[in-house]
């Protein structure tokens, strides 16, 4: 049997101040589709300035966001091959 590899490529920005991180990720599909969401993390005015836990919370949140639209994806596409409504597919 051969196995094909695939990969998908994942992008991420941020962007930062004092107090806020936000961050954009965007996943390219081996079929063309490209997939982008949104995260945001806030500081609190107590809590030490430390950007790397910013982007680490403003990114998992914006990768979470882009997990469910692929789940959503691979519903549709589903539903789409078999001509009826499947299950939802759960995290």
């Amino acid at each position: 049997m051969i196995r094909t590899a695939v990969g998908w490529h994942v992008e991420m920005e941020f962007k930062e101040d004092d107090q806020h991180t936000r961050a954009v990720a965007m996943v390219r599909l081996p079929d063309g589709t490209e997939v982008r969401a949104h995260g945001h993390a806030s500081r609190h005015r107590v809590d030490a300035n430390q950007p790397r836990v910013g982007e680490e919370i403003a990114g998992a949140r914006a990768l979470n966001e882009i997990a469910m639209q692929l789940l959503t994806k691979a519903h549709m596409e589903i539903d789409d091959a078999s001509g009826r409504t499947s299950h939802p597919i759960n995290v």
